[in-house]
C-alpha cells in the first residue's frame, strides 16, 4: 500500500509491528536516512543495537545472496521484543528476495524495513511494496516539512509552547535549508536553550542558525556597508592571512550588495523587502541588513554594484598592474566613504 506525505508522517512517529515490511525511498539520502532511524526508533525501542534486534544489510549483498533476508526475518532473537531488518541502498535487483520474504512473513517475524533512492513508478520493488496487502510504500520528495513535523522534531527536542513568530521563523529556516541542517539547528536550539525557561525567540534561531559565510568576511562587508572605512584595512589582513583571494572577497561584497539592492529597491519597503530574502534572515542579521540597506538606497547602491562589477572584471583580465588584494581594498574603501556622500 501507498502513503501519502501526512499518512506517513503519522506512520513514523507510531508505526504498526503487525506490517511485514515498508520501503521508504527518495532522491535526498538524508531526508530518508532520518525517516528511517525516527521509524526504527519508534518501532524498536533504544535498546535494539545492544539487545541484537536489529539486523542491518546491504541491498548489494542481497543479490549475490538472496537467501539471507528471509533467513533474518526469521531468525530467533536472544532478547524479548520487536525485531527488524534493514536494508539500505536497495534497488531493483532486490525485489524477488524481497517478495519471497514478505510472502512467508508471519506475525512475530522481524519487519523488513528497506531505503533506496529515488524509484520510477514502474520500478519492480517499488511496485512490490505498492501493492502486497501486508506491506508500506512511502515516497519521500523535496517539500519542506510541514507545521505539524516541526512541532515533533521540536518536542523530541524538548521544546515546546514555541511563540508564532518563532514558528514562522523555523518553517521559513525549514524551506530554506536541508533536513539534515534542520536537524542540527534544532539540536543546537535544545542545548542553547537548555535551562533558559525564556520563550524561544528569533533571535535564538539566528545564533543557532547555520553561517553562510566566515565571520571575518561578515566582518569586512559590514564595516564596508556601515561606512567603516578605517576598518577595511585590518580585516583585509586578516582575511589574506586565511587564504582567502581578492575576487572571492570582490564576490561576496557583490553578493552582499546585491541583497542590499534587492532589500532597498522592494516596492513594499526594506522590512518587506528581507521578508522575501532566500534564505530567511531571522533576528538581528535581518535588523542589519534592513538597517544597511535603509542607509544606501537603492540609487547608490547601483553604483556600488556598478563599481564592484567593473573592479572583478579588471581582478580577472589579468592585465591589471597594481596587486589584486591592493585593488579591492581601495574598492571596499570608496565604497564606504559613498555612502555619507552627496
Amino acid at each position: 500500500m501507498k502513503l501519502s506525505t501526512r499518512d506517513a508522517q503519522a506512520y513514523f512517529a507510531k508505526p504498526d509491528p503487525e506490517r511485514g515490511g515498508v520501503l521508504i525511498y527518495g532522491a535526498d539520502a538524508m531526508r530518508v536516512a532520518m525517516k528511517r532511524q525516527q521509524m526504527l526508533a519508534a518501532l524498536l525501542g533504544p535498546a535494539a543495537e545492544e539487545e541484537m534486534r536489529l539486523t542491518r544489510m546491504q541491498g548489494a549483498e542481497l543479490r549475490s545472496d538472496p537467501a539471507q533476508l528471509l533467513d533474518a526475518v526469521k531468525a530467533v532473537g536472544f532478547f524479548p521484543g520487536p525485531r527488524a531488518v534493514f536494508v539500505e541502498e536497495a534497488g531493483d535487483g532486490i525485489a524477488e528476495a524481497a517478495q519471497r520474504a514478505l510472502e512467508d512473513w508471519r506475525t512475530g517475524d522481524a519487519q523488513i524495513v528497506v531505503t533506496a533512492g529515488a524509484l520510477k513508478k514502474t520500478s519492480k520493488l517499488r511496485k512490490l511494496f505498492e501493492s502486497h496487502r501486508n506491506a508500506l510504500a512511502v515516497g519521500l520528495y523535496d517539500d519542506p516539512p510541514g507545521r505539524a513535523e516541526i512541532e515533533r522534531a521540536l518536542a523530541e527536542a524538548g521544546m515546546r509552547d514555541i511563540p508564532s513568530d518563532s514558528m514562522a521563523a523555523l518553517t521559513e529556516l525549514a524551506s530554506a535549508i536541508g533536513p539534515g541542517d534542520f536537524a542540527q539547528t534544532l539540536e543546537k536550539l535544545a542545548l542553547y536553550k537548555r535551562g533558559d525557561t525564556t520563550p524561544l525567540s528569533p533571535e535564538d534561531i539566528a545564533a543557532c542558525a547555520p553561517q553562510s559565510t566566515e565571520a571575518a568576511l561578515d566582518d569586512v562587508l559590514n564595516a564596508v556597508a556601515d561606512a567603516q572605512s578605517g576598518r577595511i584595512g585590518p580585516l583585509i589582513r586578516r582575511l589574506q592571512s586565511q587564504g582567502t583571494t581578492a575576487v572571492s572577497l570582490c564576490i561576496g561584497a557583490t553578493r552582499h550588495f546585491r541583497t542590499l539592492y534587492a532589500v532597498a529597491s522592494d516596492p513594499g519597503g526594506a522590512a518587506a523587502g528581507a521578508g522575501r530574502l532566500r534564505p530567511p534572515l531571522f533576528g538581528a542579521r535581518r535588523d542589519q541588513v534592513v538597517r544597511q540597506a535603509q542607509a544606501w538606497g537603492a540609487d547608490k547602491l547601483q553604483v556600488a554594484l556598478t563599481l564592484l562589477t567593473d573592479t572583478d572584471l579588471h581582478l580577472r583580465s589579468g592585465g591589471q598592474t597594481a596587486p589584486a588584494m591592493a585593488m579591492i581594498e581601495r574598492t571596499l574603501i570608496r565604497l564606504a566613504r559613498l555612502r555619507d556622500s552627496r
